[in-house]
């Protein structure tokens, strides 16, 4: 298979889902640095910014995806029934979780009895999650 030949393809509505994780990648990226044009280039991503820019797109899309695979319902919000329901894959991708219950109360900074998506981000770049199944190892001819 050649690098650019999906193993799934996306469709618009997946795209649009993932919207949470093309807003933080954008959030991120246009922080990485003081814009050239001033107060009104704080709102667009500069050239220089845009390398950073589809990295963390690509990173918070993997979120995204362990997020999902993990909102049983589909809600966009992981319940504590949904998050100790995914234990095994779950420690598949960030190691050994012991207490789950501490585990997700540590997640859910709000205390709102929910991981919303941002929570969700925090938690996974601290354990460095990583999908089992994702394209961490391909290589560019």
């Amino acid at each position: 298979k050649q690098w650019y030949q999906r193993r799934v393809p996306i469709t618009a509505g997946e795209i649009f889902d993932a919207k949470a994780a093309i807003m933080r990648a954008f959030q991120i990226a246009k922080k990485r640095g003081v814009s050239s044009r001033g107060a009104m280039g704080d709102d667009y991503i500069e050239f220089k910014e845009f390398r950073f820019f589809l990295l963390s797109l690509r990173q918070y899309f993997e979120y995204w995806e362990a997020f999902a695979r993990t909102d049983a319902d589909g809600d966009k919000r992981i319940s504590f029934d949904e998050f100790q329901d995914a234990q095994e894959k779950i420690e598949v991708w960030v190691g050994p979780i012991g207490d789950m219950e501490g585990e997700f109360a540590k997640i859910d900074k709000n205390g709102g009895g929910i991981i919303l998506f941002d929570e969700f981000c925090e938690w996974a770049i601290a354990k460095n999650l990583d999908l089992e199944d994702d394209d961490d190892n391909i290589v560019l001819e």
